[in-house]
């Protein structure tokens, strides 16, 4: 038991400091920007990791936290749910599976078509309830990025602003990956201009720009980014 609780302690201790040199690099991004390092949020992808790691970073002081499969974060948020835990889902959601989303996440990233938009509107009232969601843009061309394109980006805008029990409050992009980060800065660049075209056509207000993960995230502070999605340099490889 001493042995276990050692280990469990240096793991603790491991998770921390690997999130704090996130924090920093995070808030020297922003400076370097002409930004506030508070104008940008963590958001810790915890998917397939324990929920043992995911309660050490909250204790430590970390709230976002995000998953991208339906049934694994449900066991997580059931084992959980006693900890103040700010719930994302950022992966790729089916409309089938969206009504078990619907109400249990504080964000949903993956807003990609009017069909899940609706489901999770429709699950929303049925729980008395407003979700609030990001609408996905692919940006890149690839075929296997899910997302709404950017041509089709006001339509889909126009007819969720229709869903009164789910509040559209950003944008979302997935970037190709590749060995050179600044590659990919246009990408994150043109999110932003889509978003603010956005707000200027419909008159709303959209403040988040979920955009950035490990290899990328620096510049996509400089380019705007409200919530970076970071995994392997807080909890190492996944299995």
């Amino acid at each position: 038991m001493h042995e276990e609780n050692e280990l469990s302690e240096r793991r603790a201790a491991q998770l921390e400091e690997n999130r704090v040199r996130v924090l920093d690099d995070m808030a020297r991004a922003a400076r370097a920007a002409g930004r506030e390092p508070g104008d940008v949020r963590l958001v810790a992808v915890s998917k397939r990791h324990p929920a043992s790691d995911i309660a050490a970073l909250c204790r430590a002081g970390q709230v976002d936290f995000g998953e991208n499969y339906v049934q694994e974060a449900a066991a997580k948020q059931d084992e959980l749910a006693s900890l103040p835990v700010r719930w994302h889902f950022i992966g790729g959601l089916q409309s089938n599976k969206a009504k078990f989303v619907a109400g249990k996440y504080a964000l949903v990233h993956s807003i990609d078509s009017l069909k899940l938009a609706r489901v999770l509107h429709n699950k929303a009232a049925a729980l008395g309830v407003v979700q609030q969601g990001l609408l996905q843009v692919s940006l890149c061309g690839e075929e296997q990025k899910s997302g709404t394109t950017a041509d089709g980006l006001e339509a889909l805008m126009e007819q969720v602003l229709e869903l009164d029990h789910l509040r559209i409050v950003g944008l979302m992009t997935m970037p190709f990956v590749c060995g050179d980060a600044e590659e990919v800065r246009p990408v994150f660049a043109r999110l932003r201009t889509l978003r603010d075209a956005l707000e200027q056509r419909f008159g709303v207000d959209l403040p988040e720009l979920s955009m950035g993960m490990t290899g990328d995230f620096v510049q996509a502070v400089q380019e705007g980014a409200t919530l970076v999605r970071i995994g392997t340099r807080i909890f190492g490889p996944r299995d």
